[in-house]
């Protein structure tokens, strides 16, 4: 039996020869390959990240190394839905269901536009890239184009494009049902990677809710190379949820690069539950004035999970403000990673910016990094940050306990009750339901 060897040196290149195995030119859709190929040079440039990068100093991804991924082919995985708790699946949140299985499309599982959602525009399109009508085939090219590769996972990822999730809203058309885009990741009898790719376009003046989630199916180590792009046009809003619920033995790196454009306004509530060791890289980009940003995030994590979220809002413009919130909930050998960067040149006068990093460390051995970051050149702004480290305070608890509770009843409440500024702010009422059930479970 051969031992396969795996090191630095060795994973991407490894990681690209099977790409290029699986991602021919026939799978190519409408003449996506040099994108493939620019994207596949900067891999193999580049070297695996490692905790003496500045990006990665606290995320060590040395056990991503010791095992031998094998990434996943274009073939139809059996599952089903019934296995998995659905987030958008009540009455009055009728969803519209995409389906995405180990990177691919599963048109079985998904649900289309139908007499159900009578209120769609005939213009709107929800589906993957290969079957988009040819129409919208230059907007979505001209949208993928637009990538820089300055990080290698979201380079990775396009490197073995061969499908995508697209969400594509007309102009001046509310869509008000909420779009669920489900990537299912499932084990094989070896470990298995799957790279989904997400591309939602809101032309101006539209508006659209979004529910990304990220789950996973067996007890073979997975990994999850995620990358959402989204462009948000003048005067358009995007409610966006991104929930990352992935076993304990999955590895999980995500991008979410937003575009925005002049008065629009993008949303974005981003929850970190799962996964041994999880990412997520947020970039911003305000391209317009009177841009409105607001970026909310709740990680709860605990066992030995590493969870790291680095976020970038870049102001180009006057008059941009934007608004972060991001809470980490940490527990037992758990340890959670915070750097959230706000850049305002020069040009971005009267720019209004707040910040905040709050986190509760529920045991003696946890543990968190938190950076809020604000680099500004431009003189007549209205900035701030801050970050705070807590525990459980003894006074709380002993009021409560005061008033009839026990201390395990107590704990639970602070605990919920500090999960749920961020939870009460989700648009989608079933997402609201399901994620306090989560957090209540592990209180």
């Amino acid at each position: 039996m051969t031992v396969k060897v795996i090191n630095r040196e060795t994973f991407l290149p490894d990681i690209v020869s099977q790409c290029r195995q699986i991602s021919t030119n026939e799978n190519c859709p409408y003449g996506l390959k040099d994108l493939r190929d620019v994207a596949t040079e900067y891999v193999l440039s580049a070297s695996f990240p490692t905790t003496r990068d500045e990006e990665w100093r606290f995320t060590n991804l040395s056990p991503l190394l010791e095992i031998p991924f094998a990434v996943a082919e274009n073939n139809q995985v059996d599952i089903s839905l019934a296995d998995i708790t659905l987030p958008v699946n009540a009455k009055d949140d009728v969803p519209l269901r995409l389906v995405f299985v180990n990177g691919n499309y599963a048109p079985q599982l998904s649900t289309v536009p139908s007499s159900e959602l009578p209120t769609l525009a005939l213009e709107f399109y929800a589906g993957n890239l290969t079957n988009a009508p040819a129409l919208y085939h230059a907007r979505i090219r001209a949208c993928l184009s637009k990538n820089e590769h300055t990080e290698v996972f979201s380079a990775l990822n396009v490197a073995g494009l061969v499908d995508t999730a697209v969400v594509f809203v007309p102009a001046n058309k509310a869509i008000d049902n909420p779009i669920h885009l489900l990537f299912v990741t499932v084990a094989g009898a070896t470990p298995t990677m799957s790279q989904p790719h997400c591309l939602v376009i809101a032309e101006p003046g539209s508006s659209v809710t979004l529910v990304e989630d990220y789950v996973t199916l067996g007890n073979i180590s997975t990994f999850t190379n995620a990358v959402t792009d989204i462009v948000v046009g003048e005067n358009a809003a995007v409610n966006h949820i991104r929930i990352q619920r992935e076993g304990g033995k999955a590895f999980h790196i995500g991008k979410s690069a937003i575009s925005q454009s002049r008065n629009s306004r993008y949303t974005c509530h981003a929850i970190s539950l799962g996964a041994k060791i999880s990412r997520h890289n947020l970039d911003v980009s305000q391209g317009g004035e009177a841009t409105e940003t607001t970026l909310n995030g709740l990680t709860l994590i605990g066992g030995e999970q590493l969870a790291d979220t680095h976020s970038l809002i870049g102001f180009n413009h006057p008059h941009g403000t934007s608004r972060q919130l991001h809470k980490c909930i940490i527990d037992d050998k758990a340890h959670a990673v915070f750097n959230g960067k706000v850049f305002v040149p020069k040009l971005a006068q009267l720019t209004d910016a707040g910040q905040l990093s709050r986190n509760l460390l529920l045991s003696p051995k946890a543990r968190v990094d938190t950076k809020p970051q604000l680099e500004i050149t431009a003189d007549n702004v209205k900035c701030s940050h801050g970050a705070t480290v807590s525990q459980l305070e003894d006074d709380e608890i002993f009021y409560l306990q005061s008033r009839g509770l026990d201390e395990d009843m107590s704990r639970n409440l602070l605990i919920n009750a500090f999960a749920a500024e961020i939870l009460n702010q989700l648009p989608v009422a079933a997402v609201r339901e399901m994620l306090a059930c989560i957090v209540a479970s592990r209180t």
